[in-house]
Parts: C-alpha cells; sequence; structure tokens
C-alpha cells in the first residue's frame, strides 16, 4: 500500500472515529438535558430532596452492574476505598447541583456546570500528568469567560430567572469542582482498569453514601413530601436519565477523556434554553446567548488544538509511566483462555 493510500485510510478511520466520539457526546448531551429538566422539574413542583432523587439512580446502577461483577468472580482491580471517595465526591457534587436548581434557572444551571472544564484541566495536570497546549489552554479560558457572563447575568444586569440565583450559581460551582474530580477518578479507572466494575462500585458506594447523608440531612424533607402521580413521574425520568447517564460517561471517557467529554456536553445548555421557553414560558436574556456563543468559541479551539493524553500514574503503586490500556474484555477473555488451552 502507497504511504498516500495509507495516509487516506488513517485519516478515514480518524474521522470516522471523531464522529462517533461527537455523536455519543450529544447522546450523553440529551441524557443530560433531560437529568437536569427532571431535577429543576421536582424542584418546580415543591420536592427539595436532592440526595434522595439521585439515591435510585445509584441503586439501579448497584443492583444491575453489580449482579454482572458478581457473576464475573473476579477480585476488584481499584482498592474499595478509592471507589467509596469517588463515591462520595460524586454524590456531593449531585447535592450541590440539584440543591442549586431550588435557587437558579435550568440555563444558568446547566451553563455553569460547565465550570467542571477549568476543574478538571486543572487536576489532569496534577494528577494525571496530562499536558495541554497553549492554544487548548485559551480555548478553556476562553469557555470560562462566557461563564462568567453568566454570573453577571444573574446577579441582576441581565435579569436572571430562579429565586436566589446567585446562591444557585454559587452551589453549582462548588458542585462542578467534585463532579470534576469524580471524572478524572472515572477516566482514570476506566482506562486502567474495568468500566463493568467502575460503574458498578460507583453504584454501591453511591448509594450507600447518599442513604447516610439523606437519613441526617433530608428526613424533614421526605416526611414533607406531599408524593403525587408528577412528583413520582419525575423522580423516576431523574433516575431513568441519570442511571442512563452514569452507564454511557465511564464508556466515553475511556474513548476521549475528562476535559474533551465536558467539552463536548455544552450542547446539553441549547435543550435547557429550549426547556425554559417552551416549558416554563421565562425568556432567556441576550447575555445569556452572547455567553454561550463564546463558551462554543472556546469549544472550537480546544477541539481543533487536542492532543493525546500522556501517561499517568498507577493507584496501585504500579509504574507510574505505564500508558493508559485499552481494556477490551472480550480479547482479554480470549487470551485467557488461550493460555489455559
Amino acid at each position: 500500500m502507497s504511504l498516500f493510500a495509507w495516509n487516506s485510510c488513517w485519516g478515514s478511520h480518524e474521522i470516522k472515529r471523531t464522529l462517533y466520539l461527537l455523536f455519543l457526546g450529544q447522546v450523553v448531551s440529551f441524557v443530560l438535558a433531560l437529568m437536569s429538566f427532571t431535577s429543576s422539574l421536582i424542584a418546580d413542583l415543591g420536592v427539595n430532596t436532592p440526595l434522595t432523587q439521585t439515591l435510585f439512580a445509584y441503586l439501579g446502577l448497584a443492583l444491575i452492574y453489580g449482579s454482572i461483577l458478581l457473576y464475573r468472580r473476579q477480585k476488584l482491580r481499584v482498592s474499595w476505598y478509592w471507589y467509596l471517595l469517588l463515591g462520595f465526591v460524586d454524590v456531593q457534587g449531585n447535592y450541590l447541583v440539584n440543591e442549586a436548581f431550588q435557587f437558579s434557572s435550568i440555563t444558568s444551571v446547566t451553563l455553569l456546570d460547565c465550570w467542571t472544564i477549568a476543574w478538571v484541566l486543572i487536576l489532569t495536570w496534577f494528577c494525571l500528568g496530562t499536558r495541554y497546549s497553549l492554544w487548548q489552554l485559551f480555548g478553556a479560558a476562553i469557555c470560562v469567560l462566557g461563564l462568567g457572563l453568566v454570573l453577571i447575568s444573574d446577579a441582576g444586569v441581565g435579569g436572571g430567572g430562579g429565586s436566589k440565583p446567585l446562591l444557585g450559581d454559587v452551589l453549582v460551582i462548588a458542585g462542578t469542582i467534585f463532579y470534576a474530580m469524580s471524572n478524572v477518578g472515572e477516566e482514570f479507572c476506566v482506562k486502567k482498569k474495568d468500566r463493568v466494575e467502575v460503574i458498578a462500585m460507583l453504584g454501591i458506594y453511591g448509594f450507600l453514601v447518599s442513604v447516610v447523608q439523606a437519613s441526617i440531612l433530608e428526613l424533614k424533607s421526605l416526611e414533607s413530601v406531599e408524593w403525587s402521580t408528577d412528583i413520582i413521574l419525575a423522580f423516576a425520568g431523574y433516575a431513568l436519565s441519570t442511571f442512563m447517564l452514569y452507564t454511557l460517561v465511564p464508556f466515553v471517557l475511556k474513548l476521549s477523556g475528562a476535559t474533551m467529554f465536558n467539552l463536548s456536553i455544552l450542547t446539553s445548555d441549547m435543550w435547557a434554553v429550549v426547556v425554559r421557553i417552551f416549558f416554563y414560558h421565562q425568556q432567556v436574556d441576550w447575555l445569556y446567548y452572547f455567553a454561550f456563543a463564546i463558551v462554543v468559541v472556546g469549544l472550537i479551539i480546544y477541539s481543533i488544538t487536542e492532543k493525546e493524553s500522556v501517561p499517568v500514574p498507577d493507584i496501585e503503586g504500579g509504574n507510574s509511566s505505564a500508558q493508559y490500556e485499552a481494556l477490551n474484555d472480550e480479547s482479554e477473555a480470549s487470551r485467557n483462555e488461550s493460555l489455559a488451552s
């Protein structure tokens, strides 16, 4: 095969892979928008139980993926205390962001949720050793600049929605710190270990942490809830969309990494605009559209200058220069069978 033909095949393969990743990112983006919509709907119905609404999603993950893990009868590839830490930070991220819907609009929450990008850049740089070009950092900085305009809008310049928009904004930004830690932890685990194990253990420990924390913080709120069909359907919709999100996220993280994943789901904000206008019958300030346009520009700059991740350390004390492993359960099983024979 000539060099030109080889380059053409390689280029075609890269284009297909990029399109595939973009498609997966948009599927996740749509599921994330459903998750935000159902969470805001629960808040709009007068229910303030951010921990309880995530509890059922974690339970579903624990039951389904935990059953697969038990069927395999294999030892954990990552120590349990790392999964406990991962479950804890993930629960805190969901708790703070869901609580923000009580005070701020769905558009502000979903756009400010993109603060996760900044924290992921910092964490992957220091914890995973990932290095970014100046253009990538410039693109991410533009994204953050656009998010700053949302804060200005919610401060009253543009008239942000919600009862206490600034409080909601602070809760979202705090939640994104925990989201970033969860994303980076998941990225490491799914690339170095096993995706099914990660989802199962995240579900188990996320459920346990949610039960303990909800029993402390939400008992009175749960007692005051007047359950109706709308509330039950909203809870079910949130649990289903969250389950789908957690099923897809580790797969996308394994292929693209935490930073590109968070950048690719920015389109969920446009779904938030649609929900706010047509469902809640609220107007979106012009400053929000300007902010979103700036964020999209930052996303484009980052995407066209993206490069491959560099080696990451091994949390189990292995070789710190070990490369990411592209684990494949089927190929690994076939290798074991060949060795046994």
